[in-house]
């Protein structure tokens, strides 16, 4: 358990750990592992976001077209009620998320 998902040293290395929500005992939402990859794994809120999103692309060979919000790329995104970088790390979890965007589409709006 100690290695099982080392976070720290990965980004300290320069290997780009990527998050999943889809694994066993899941699916989880992103925003439920992000406080335990800050609180426990000791990355930072924006080693945390580039892990479950242009780290995730880059896993999957896709980077050039999602991962990041870039001109050309795809347009999936969420919007989020506060600002996971200035809230308590313990209530990143607890975020709403006001929209999704998937395609350049809103698919949900709170």
């Amino acid at each position: 358990m100690q290695r099982m998902m080392a976070y720290r040293s990965f980004a300290v290395t320069g290997i780009p750990a990527a998050a999943g929500s889809d694994f066993s005992p899941g699916p989880f939402a992103p925003l439920m592992g992000i406080p335990g990859m800050v609180t426990r794994q000791r990355i930072s809120v924006a080693e945390a976001l580039r892990v479950n999103t242009i780290n995730g692309a880059y896993a999957s060979h896709e980077e050039a077209i999602k991962g990041s919000i870039t001109l050309g790329k795809l347009a999936d995104f969420v919007v989020l009620a506060d600002d996971p970088h200035t809230i308590d790390q313990e209530k990143i979890k607890d975020i709403e998320i006001v929209r999704t965007v998937t395609g350049g589409n809103t698919v949900y709006a709170s």
